[in-house]
């Protein structure tokens, strides 16, 4: 019988079902400006970031969050040279991007303590791509940042919270359409868009949203332990590009290239993410392209 004893965190994901993890300590609880920010030890998971109670990275699997977030568009982009992460504060998928030969990375996290947080108590994740010189650190909302911003990007990636407060606009059609307008002619847009369990209206609004602006628009899965029902879902928008249509023999020639190393991704993985079931192709309209 498995231990029971000790402290515990519990993860309501709604009325009726919630993720519970044995804890070896408590870290960090405390409140910004924005959200309450928790960092606990877990037995079974290693380090593990909370937001507003929900689990956002751990130790054991953010590797396969980071990696299916960041590189099947970073491969699909022949020459990626300037890339946004908006949200990330955990330094995840900064450091994915920056495996990558860009020649920026701009990360624009709204809660300067997450970032503070995760320099000090997160370096594993991070493996401290903050202090990349190609990294650049801004604390602000992404929204306002790419109003104001006037050069434009290769590739947008949202590692946002759940549409939720601040971060509802980051799933809006406003916001896809500005993000648009900031990319290059062959630019693309990936964020995570939930749960196709839990969350099945937030994936099919992102994906409908982006597919009114974008030429193209596919979902595509990972399963992440952590995250609720496992089985998540990223979004992404292209003006050119169509991911699952690049020939693996170019993935594998870049990945090469750039010296990509993983733990998760690799191309047959990239190749069946994009594989829909079919509970989630109807709730696409049965499609997962433009």
């Amino acid at each position: 019988m498995p231990e029971k004893k000790g402290l515990w965190q519990t993860e309501y994901i709604n009325t009726d079902y919630g993720q519970t993890y044995r804890l070896k300590r408590k870290i960090v609880s405390e409140k910004s400006p924005y959200q309450k920010i928790e960092l606990v030890e877990t037995f079974e998971f290693g380090k593990m970031l909370l937001l507003d109670g929900a689990v956002q990275t751990s130790e054991k699997d953010e590797f396969i969050y980071h990696e299916m977030l960041v590189h099947p568009a970073l491969l699909t982009h022949p020459k990626p040279n300037r890339v946004l992460i908006i949200g990330g504060g955990d330094g995840g998928a900064l450091r994915r991007v920056l495996e990558h030969p860009v020649e920026e990375a701009i990360l624009v996290e709204m809660d300067q303590k997450v970032v503070e947080l995760s320099k000090v108590y997160l370096s594993s994740i991070s493996n401290y791509a903050f202090d990349n010189k190609r990294a650049t650190i801004i604390i602000d909302d992404g929204f306002s940042f790419l109003k104001r911003e006037k050069k434009k990007f290769d590739l947008i990636i949202v590692d946002s919270t759940d549409p939720v407060g601040k971060a509802t606009v980051l799933f809006s059609k406003d916001f896809y359409q500005l993000a648009f307008s900031s990319l290059n002619e062959e630019g693309m847009i990936v964020t995570q868009s939930g749960s196709v369990f839990y969350q099945l209206d937030e994936v099919r609004q992102t994906f409908f949203n982006l597919k009114k602006i974008f030429p193209y628009a596919y979902v595509y899965l990972a399963s992440v332990p952590t995250y609720p029902g496992s089985l998540w879902s990223f979004t992404l928008g292209s003006k050119l590009h169509l991911p699952p249509l690049i020939p693996l023999s170019v993935k594998k020639e870049r990945m090469i290239k750039r010296k990509i190393k993983t733990r998760y991704y690799n191309l047959e993985v990239d190749l069946a993410a994009f594989a829909l079931p079919t509970f989630l192709k109807e709730a696409l309209g049965e499609t997962n392209s433009s």
